[in-house]
């Protein structure tokens, strides 16, 4: 692009108003990056909530909002069939793209993607915004610093309720519109992003094992959004067959020999929304749990454990940057969004796209499909799977 895009004169559309599009909306106004405009699947809609969002310019289409000439950065926040004809329409268009996970609904699709943004030298985003948990980063640079030792074991889950009853319903359950994988794409690719992000490490072989708890569910006769429900008499429901998981557990063997273990599922009664991982070393363990994210215990065989309390005068000085506020005032999943937006629009500000970025690229979009295909494939099989 020719303009030096500044936070004065950048124009951000989103394209998505369901349970995350808003999160986006709110994380770049908090900083300071106000949304020109708003792209639906209907100009009623978008209206509609363009309107209870306060974004000025209204498309009934992604489409239309490429057209516009103002817009220099488009955010993804549609359904995961969606992501590659958009990211790829919104590159071609020459916008930078912040994509919603997954990138696409496989490698081949990714990939493309990757060498689009690579020829067209435009900024590249997928929304792995857990990383930017101030206890996450803390997490990072202890494991970098060499403060674990030698790395034994990674081990941890991502478990939910929201799908937990038969008549549990969203579109994520549709292959067509979520993809093959649900349980493993939807949520499980959080927690592998972040061990790889945290550790360095990426993943070398798989063995994964799928439950379906449901294997027939009852699909409401009109759409529900996200984490909602509303009171429906049985003649509203209709018979759905079901081929994603609820449910699945993977080995995994990373490279210099450390050894994995997920549980991924969203069918576990009071657990809302927990990820959580543990980091095994030959010196010490560190273990962080995302319905706690403002503390990190250390574990230790010959001394007493520790809990670090999230505060930046405590904290290792490459952790403290995505930190906004002093000890004792907590931060969760909102400010998440707003740390990777102010890495991402920093970057994007600054202009030399030929930095290494210090955010989730496509690239990173890209591993967690070939990730993912390698878990579907083995599940499948029944055998051990090589990661491309």
């Amino acid at each position: 692009m020719s303009k030096q895009l500044t936070k004065q004169n950048i124009g951000v559309g989103i394209a998505g108003t369901g349970f995350i599009g808003p999160a986006h909306v709110e994380a770049l106004s908090r900083n300071g990056i106000r949304v020109m405009g708003l792209a639906e699947n209907s100009f009623e809609k978008a209206q509609e909530k363009a309107a209870e969002l306060g974004i000025p310019r209204v498309f009934g289409s992604l489409e239309e909002m490429l057209k516009d000439a103002d817009i220099d950065v488009v955010h993804l926040a549609t359904p995961n069939f969606l992501h590659f004809p958009h990211a790829k329409a919104a590159l071609l268009a020459g916008k930078h793209v912040i994509c919603e996970k997954p990138l696409a609904l496989d490698s081949k699709q990714s990939a493309e993607l990757v060498q689009l943004a690579a020829e067209k030298h435009l900024v590249n985003v997928v929304n792995f915004n857990i990383r930017m948990y101030p206890m996450v980063q803390q997490a990072r640079a202890m494991v970098q610093s060499g403060a674990l030792g030698d790395l034994f074991i990674l081990q941890g889950s991502y478990l939910q309720d929201w799908l937990l009853l038969p008549t549990d319903w969203n579109w994520r359950l549709e292959p067509g519109l979520g993809g093959t994988l649900r349980t493993v794409g939807d949520i499980g690719s959080h927690w592998l992003d972040l061990l790889t992000f945290i550790t360095g490490l990426k993943v070398e072989s798989v063995y994964a094992d799928f439950k379906t708890f449901h294997p027939v569910r009852k699909k409401p006769a009109k759409p529900l959004e996200t984490f909602t429900g509303k009171l429906l008499t049985p003649e509203d429901y209709i018979d759905q067959p079901i081929y994603t998981e609820d449910y699945a557990s993977i080995l995994l063997h990373y490279e210099n020999g450390v050894q994995g273990i997920l549980t991924v599922a969203q069918v576990c009664s009071g657990r809302k929304n927990r990820i959580f991982f543990e980091i095994n070393g030959s010196k010490s363990s560190l273990v962080w749990d995302g319905e706690q994210p403002n503390e990190l215990w250390v574990g230790h065989r010959d001394g007493p454990n520790q809990v670090i309390m999230k505060d930046p005068s405590l904290m290792l000085p490459e952790a403290r940057e995505t930190v906004s506020y002093p000890g004792g005032h907590t931060e969760g999943f909102p400010d998440t969004f707003k740390q990777l937006y102010k890495k991402v629009y920093a970057y994007i500000f600054a202009g030399d796209y030929s930095q290494k970025p210090d955010f989730p690229t496509f690239a990173d979009g890209h591993y967690e499909m070939q990730l993912c295909e390698a878990i579907e494939r083995s599940a499948k099989e029944k055998t051990w799977v090589q990661v491309s």
